[in-house]
């Protein structure tokens, strides 16, 4: 589980247990909570020994195109480590979903990583009548409202979480690696937050992780999302194997709705209406 872009990614890189809830929240839901020409950027920092160090940068890119008839949302995310941590460890990442603006789930996805000279190039393309994706010429049996790891985290973004208690758990599924996983986003509740970007109405959300090359598993990261109907991420927390790991919102564009979780905001952001 290397990779700038897959940190950001581990927002719904979680794992299961029996889930509280069904499957609702991702199934036939309307997207409340960006549009096209969103544009989001990350700073990645790793901590080893109480020393902070900038790792390297992600940003997505949301653009609306037509794809074989539908309209959809294409979502980018590229992830790069920084010239000064490339001699740890150099990441080159993309991945790409194209959502269904009238379904808001995924047609097709794609990744191509280059993570310290491993190389993985993978184009899945999505048939939900079937239950069917078709991942490198092989098709495989998923369950309905499937997403992908990049489809999942704008998918998330519409649930209502006013509809949920803190603890609450809610569950989907998502295609990976040629593999279903069963998962769930766990509700923690309402905070403050300060970034820096400045101080934030936020909802806290605890994911228990899928264990990986980097993280150990269980419910050891946490998410913060802006508690207004954008809900977009602005900091992760988790221990890795080895030091820990932060991830923080440094700039935005296009947002769809105002930014009314701010509380205080610092200077330097880029937001255009």
């Amino acid at each position: 589980m290397n990779g700038v872009v897959k940190l950001i990614l581990c927002i719904c890189m979680i794992g299961f247990p029996a889930a509280a809830f069904s499957q609702n929240d991702f199934s036939g839901a309307k997207n409340t909570s960006f549009k096209s020409g969103e544009k989001l950027t990350f700073k990645v920092y790793y901590n080893l020994n109480f020393v902070w160090i900038n790792a390297g940068n992600a940003y997505f890119n949301t653009v609306q195109e037509d794809m074989d008839g539908h309209k959809v949302y294409h979502v980018t995310g590229d992830g790069k480590t920084t010239k000064s941590y490339e001699w740890v460890y150099k990441v080159n990442d993309k991945y790409e979903t194209f959502i269904d603006k009238e379904t808001m789930l995924p047609l097709r996805f794609v990744r191509n990583v280059n993570e310290g000279g491993f190389k993985i190039n993978q184009d899945v393309t999505f048939d939900h009548k079937k239950g069917k994706a078709t991942s490198n010429k092989k098709v495989y049996d998923i369950p309905k409202s499937t997403q992908d790891v990049l489809s999942a985290i704008f998918f998330a973004r519409n649930i209502d979480y006013n509809k949920h208690q803190p603890g609450d758990k809610i569950p989907f599924s998502m295609f990976l690696d040629d593999k279903v996983y069963n998962l769930y986003i766990k509700y923690q509740g309402k905070e403050k937050i300060k970034t820096k970007m400045g101080t934030f109405n936020a909802l806290k959300i605890v994911p228990l992780l899928i264990e990986g090359t980097i993280f150990s598993g269980g419910e050891k990261m946490t998410v913060w999302v802006s508690d207004d109907s954008n809900h977009v991420p602005l900091r992760i927390n988790s221990p890795i194997l080895v030091g820990s790991i932060k991830v923080d919102l440094i700039d935005y564009s296009n947002l769809r709705s105002p930014f009314t979780s701010i509380i205080k905001e610092k200077n330097g952001h880029s937001e255009s209406e």
